[in-house]
């Protein structure tokens, strides 16, 4: 297995290298090497109002970026698939500690399958240097830290990920649920140092404002009938498998292919609803899929490493579907609830739980012969949606009285 998973690290590392090196695209890579050199010039890294963003993360991202495009175009691409690489074999090990709640050797299934049916996702981060599995990695290296009773570190990688990417935030509403007040306080500091703090030194206090500023109007408060952010196009196309941007297209008459162009328009919506009613069908999605987490976590004198491991899976299964743009990539993070269901498996037997396995992974593969069709339709958030249901059922078997393992 090991021969075999640095066979797949070689070929998904040497495609973008091979790339940089022939002169091929770079992907997002390009991206990110000119984010990284307007901080290293002392430029603007977003655009002011009207204008489209070319770099859409937050500016801590582009901080991050500026030593690293000093090595040039090929360094950067060199230096983005190691920090992959290791991220991925990170988010494994932590996958498997918290799915078994040990350090030790766990099966050999539960390393692979997990990871075999994230392989294309994982690939997508690799090809178009994207960050999910580096995310992944922090928000498992945070949920066993909370485990460990390293509350304040936990917050802190939260923040880290959320200063990257911003969804994670919504990891707080998490932390105050379960009234992990250190671990609160910890991301809001963290979080404030990595996007005012941290860049005053190189930008100035009121460039690092400047830079918040638009960053947070262009792309945290910009949401109508076009669009979302900076993707008006393709927030609302087959990419996008989000509840907003699945639910624009099946509600409303909303091109699912608007982001190619020129292209044929493709309609797939099975009503035509006002924007307005669409919101209120997302809004109450939402709220039901929260109250479901909510009224199957246990309380905390109930908690095991056993369901810390479920709550912290269904949490990732939210967080793909509430943030606004959720495009393949990302799902590189189900790797870590398939971890959970393998696990559970092969410690006990389970019809229920095995049918939702199998159920996920086949709608998860009509994206190989049918990607544009099958996703326009939301083959890969029904997946998500059904590995919800199957996980919260199973949490909510698993609750128990205290005994001698319950996590204080």
């Amino acid at each position: 297995m090991l021969w075999t998973f640095a066979g797949v690290l070689l070929v998904y590392s040497a495609v973008p290298i091979a790339n940089a090196l022939l002169g091929e695209s770079i992907k997002d890579n390009a991206v990110w090497f000119a984010a990284g050199q307007h901080v290293v010039r002392g430029e603007q890294i977003y655009p002011e109002r009207g204008q489209q963003f070319p770099f859409m993360y937050p500016p801590t991202a582009a901080l991050l970026l500026a030593p690293v495009s000093l090595l040039g175009q090929t360094g950067l691409v060199v230096a983005l698939v190691v920090l992959n690489l290791l991220a991925w074999i990170a988010s494994i090990l932590l996958a498997v500690r918290l799915a078994s709640g040990t350090w030790q050797r766990q099966p050999l299934l539960v390393y692979a399958l997990p990871n075999l049916f994230i392989s294309v996702y994982a690939w997508s981060n690799f090809h178009l240097a994207q960050p999910s599995l580096l995310l992944l990695a922090l928000m498992l290296g945070a949920f066993v830290l909370l485990q460990g009773r390293h509350r304040a570190w936990a917050g802190s990688l939260f923040a880290l990920a959320a200063a990257i990417k911003a969804f994670p935030f919504l990891a707080i509403f998490y932390l105050i649920v379960r009234r992990q007040w250190l671990a609160t306080a910890a991301l809001l500091l963290t979080l404030a140092f990595l996007l005012l703090a941290l860049p005053t030194p190189f930008r100035g206090f009121a460039q690092a404002r400047t830079d918040l500023q638009r960053w947070t109007q262009g792309m945290l408060f910009k949401y109508d009938d076009q669009g979302v952010a900076q993707r008006p196009g393709r927030s609302h196309s087959w990419r996008n498998q989000s509840l907003v941007g699945v639910a624009n297209r099946l509600l409303r008459p909303v091109d699912a292919d608007a982001d190619i162009a020129p292209h044929r328009p493709i309609y797939v919506n099975l009503a035509n609803l006002s924007f307005t009613a669409v919101n209120g069908i997302i809004l109450a999605a939402a709220l039901a899929l929260g109250l479901l987490f909510l009224g199957v976590m246990p309380r905390r004198a109930h908690r095991t490493s056993e369901t810390d491991a479920l709550e912290a899976a269904l949490f990732l299964l939210l967080l793909l579907l509430f943030t606004p743009l959720s495009f393949g990539y990302l799902f590189a993070i189900l790797m870590f609830p398939f971890t959970v269901i393998v696990w559970r498996l092969l410690r006990r037997p389970n019809p229920r739980l095995l049918t939702c396995l199998i159920a996920s992974v086949l709608l998860l593969a009509l994206t190989i012969p049918f990607q544009k069709m099958a996703q326009a339709y939301g083959n890969t958030a029904l997946a998500t949606i059904i590995l919800f249901a199957a996980l919260a059922w199973e949490l909510q078997s698993s609750r128990r009285p205290p005994s001698s393992g319950v996590l204080k």
